[in-house]
């Protein structure tokens, strides 16, 4: 009974999930167990008057500038994933967005020359050890899944003036943007100016220096356009390429 009960209980921020009949009761319990102790964490949250709502915290979770970070509901934050605050707009986590552990959610590192904005959007899953940089600005849109060391650099440096040192050169921006509905393999990196269309899959340790058109698998470094998908076609086979 009290099963049935937590089942509907997480079927409202997942209506189309069911219980796999391999979990035991016991095994069951204690991730009910685990995900009450993180939702206990977002006390710390709420007494620094950011009103989150189902707000999950894994262990050591850190924040910087917690009032330009704005939560939606149902967020995971799990085992030590740090979130700056540091831009000109908002840090923006959407609905039933997860994020892994040990990633980092950083607008800006530089207090001379501020990061623009992070903005992920509904129903989103990274995995662990991503970094995600807001320089000139980071968009993710909606049911978006991306696995593990997954990197985005929205800035470049500046290196064309030999009689100065490249870190004083200065930097340029121009922001990335990630359609809604892709799947991103794990070791992904996609750097400054890049604009990823919808419905697209990138193959496993990409690296996109490039914009790359809506309905497309991608892959290789520099990354190309391997193959059109059809959205038409549900059955678009994608065996052929190292994905995660």
């Amino acid at each position: 009974m009290i099963k049935r009960l937590i089942v509907k209980l997480i079927q409202q921020k997942n209506p189309s999930f069911q219980l796999d009949s391999a979990v035991s009761s016991t095994t069951f319990f204690s991730l009910v167990l685990l995900k009450s102790v993180q939702l206990m964490r977002n006390v710390k949250v709420l007494l620094q008057g950011n009103f989150a709502t189902h707000l999950f915290l894994g262990k050591n979770v850190q924040f910087f500038n917690l009032s330009n970070i704005k939560f939606g509901k149902w967020v995971q934050l799990d085992d030590h994933v740090y979130v700056s605050g540091l831009g000109k707009q908002l840090v923006v986590f959407g609905n039933n967005v997860r994020i892994g552990a040990f990633s980092r959610v950083v607008a800006s590192t530089s207090f001379n020359n501020v990061g623009e904005f992070i903005r992920i959007g509904n129903n989103v899953g990274i995995g662990e050890f991503a970094y995600l940089g807001g320089g000139g600005g980071l968009e993710i849109g909606d049911d978006c899944i991306i696995g593990q060391y997954f990197s985005c650099h929205p800035e470049n440096h500046n290196f064309n003036n030999s009689d100065d040192l490249i870190r004083l050169q200065g930097v340029t921006r121009q922001g990335i943007r990630i359609g809604n509905n892709c799947w991103i393999g794990s070791k992904v990196t996609i750097l400054d100016g890049v604009e990823i269309g919808e419905n697209c899959v990138i193959a496993a340790g990409a690296v996109v220096t490039k914009s790359m058109p809506s309905n497309t698998i991608i892959g290789g470094v520099p990354a190309k356009v391997i193959k059109k998908i059809n959205p038409a076609d549900k059955k678009v086979l994608v065996n052929e390429i190292n994905l995660n």
